[in-house]
């Protein structure tokens, strides 16, 4: 990130909330203006690249910017990135850096906190992935043990549960602090499900009916559950038609802490869901919602009202078409069905993301 962006954590500390990042940070390392620290974070701890985010058993984490040493003997690793995998495995990444959390929680629960804990489960280890067939890096397999599957859909089921119980940990230490109603929970992630561990997406059906895994542009690749709890707020066990995306996090913390958004040269496409939290009815939509994705051969889809369009490869690909309210899957491509409204708003999407002229 670039010196003088503004991220989520201003907003919480201009609000006067004490701010940290425990996990995985891809946007600046050590020395640049990037790191957590430099990005409204008092506290970090965990990794700031992707490929030391594969390493589940690594020589070292980083606490805001220095080396903190592991027990871990490495078989082959970066000392640089930090990826690779572990000849002696001790000490698990993800439970130390949740640990950690827990331990600046307990440190801070008396006054407004922020804490953004980015689990790297259940991602892959994907250079042992690719060098032993297995990157499914996890203690033990737990009640999977005794499977009849291959070890990377044990480990990645382990993986899964292991975060579970991590969660269910932190709820219970909410309310054993007596801050569990007085404290907004929010649980989603970046994208579908994969299959980079050598696991097999087919055993659990993890994307249900949606068609697509990460890096796809169908629902399946980022239509992702996104689940709030905040007991005498939001009412336990409701559901919510409305769509929005990550970046409207944004827009909500400001509303909910009362602080002015920030905005940048071009503003700020954050819409706040605070009324669907509160049970409103006042909810503003995105009249679109567009993505670009860059490898790959690289994809475009916008989402405006229940059309979906997506193309690929960028700029050139044919466009395709779906109904979700009636082809949630996306199996029945309707564009040629459909030209007009194929045209008139992906033209103007798409025209944007070529020179950036106008929204």
């Amino acid at each position: 990130m670039r010196k003088g962006e503004k991220t989520i954590a201003y907003v919480f500390k201009n609000a006067g909330y004490r701010t940290a990042l425990f996990g995985k940070w891809g946007l600046g390392e050590i020395g640049s203006d990037g790191h957590p620290n430099r990005m409204g974070f008092d506290e970090f701890f965990g990794v700031l690249n992707q490929h030391h985010a594969h390493n589940f058993y690594p020589s070292w984490l980083i606490h805001n910017s220095d080396k903190y040493p592991l027990r871990n003997v490495p078989e082959v690793e970066d000392r640089g990135r930090g990826d690779g995998w572990a000849r002696t495995k001790i000490d698990y990444a993800p439970d130390v850096i949740f640990d950690k959390a827990m331990q600046w929680m307990d440190q801070h629960r008396s006054k407004p906190f922020f804490l953004y804990l980015a689990s790297t489960l259940p991602h892959a280890n994907n250079e042992a992935s690719s060098a032993m067939g297995d990157g499914q890096e996890v203690p033990d397999y737990g009640i999977y043990r005794d499977k009849t599957w291959p070890n990377p859909d044990k480990g990645q089921a382990a993986m899964i549960t292991r975060l579970d119980a991590q969660v269910g940990k932190l709820l219970a230490k909410l309310k054993e602090s007596g801050l569990d109603r007085n404290t907004l929970v929010i649980f989603t992630s970046d994208n579908g499900p994969h299959e980079e561990g050598k696991n097999n997406p087919k055993l659990f059906n993890p994307a249900g009916p949606l068609r697509g895994m990460k890096r796809a542009l169908y629902e399946g690749g980022g239509r992702v559950p996104f689940i709030a709890r905040w007991p005498g707020v939001i009412k336990a066990g409701t559901t919510s038609n409305h769509i929005g995306y990550f970046g409207d996090v944004f827009a909500t913390v400001s509303e909910l802490t009362k602080q002015p958004m920030p905005n940048g040269p071009q503003g700020l496409d954050s819409i706040s869901f605070a009324p669907t939290l509160t049970g409103k009815t006042n909810q503003q939509q995105h009249k679109y919602i567009y993505f670009e994705f860059y490898e790959q051969g690289g994809r475009q889809s916008v989402r405006f009202g229940n059309w979906k369009a997506i193309r690929e490869p960028m700029l050139t690909g044919k466009v395709q078409l779906y109904d979700l309210s009636k082809d949630l899957s996306e199996q029945h491509n309707i564009a040629e069905a459909n030209r007009g409204i194929v045209k008139h708003p992906l033209t103007r999407v798409i025209q944007f993301s070529v020179d950036g002229s106008n929204r």
